[in-house]
C-alpha cells in the first residue's frame, strides 16, 4: 500500500478560518456530531461527493456513532485517512466534517469529502475553498479528488 502522505510529514492537528476551525474527530465530539449530521441527512447526500451509502438513513445511536468516531480517530493515529471535525468558530458546535483517505482505485490518490449540517449550507463552498487550499499548500499530496463546489 502506497502511503498517502510520507513518514516524516507532521499532519496538521487544526486550520483557522473566517467562522469555523477544524481539528481532529475523537470522542469528545460523539454528541454534537451525532446532532449534525443527523439534522442533515438529506443535505449530505446532496452534497457533491457524497453516494448516499452515508450518513444511513435510519440514523445510528450514539454507540454507534461512538464507534465511528472512534475508528476515524484510530485511522488518524495510524495515519492511513485523516478525519476532521469543523468547528463553529468562536464556540464548539459541530458543524461539518471532512475527511481525507487514500483513494480506493488509487491509493496514491488523496479522496476528499466534506459536508456541512443543513442549517449551515452557506458554509459549504468557503470550506470547500480553504480546505482545498490548505492541502495544495501545506500537505504533500500528489493528485487530490474533491467534488467540486
Amino acid at each position: 500500500m502506497t502511503d498517502l502522505v510520507p513518514a516524516d510529514f507532521a499532519v496538521p492537528r487544526t486550520l483557522t478560518a473566517e467562522g469555523f476551525r477544524l481539528e481532529p474527530l475523537g470522542e469528545q465530539h460523539n454528541a454534537s456530531d451525532l446532532a449534525a449530521w443527523s439534522s442533515s441527512i438529506e443535505h449530505i447526500h446532496a452534497t457533491p461527493g457524497w453516494t448516499g451509502s452515508w450518513p444511513p438513513a435510519e440514523g445510528m445511536t450514539p454507540e454507534q456513532n461512538l464507534a465511528d468516531l472512534r475508528r476515524h480517530a484510530a485511522d488518524f493515529e495510524r495515519r492511513s485517512g485523516f478525519t476532521y471535525t469543523v468547528l463553529e468558530a468562536p464556540g464548539d458546535a459541530v458543524v461539518g466534517c471532512v475527511y481525507i483517505y487514500p483513494d480506493r482505485e488509487d491509493p496514491a490518490v488523496a479522496r476528499v469529502s466534506s459536508w456541512v449540517r443543513a442549517d449551515r449550507a452557506e458554509l459549504d463552498a468557503v470550506l470547500h475553498r480553504t480546505v482545498s487550499a490548505w492541502l495544495a499548500e501545506d500537505w504533500p499530496l500528489g493528485e487530490v479528488r474533491y467534488a467540486a463546489r
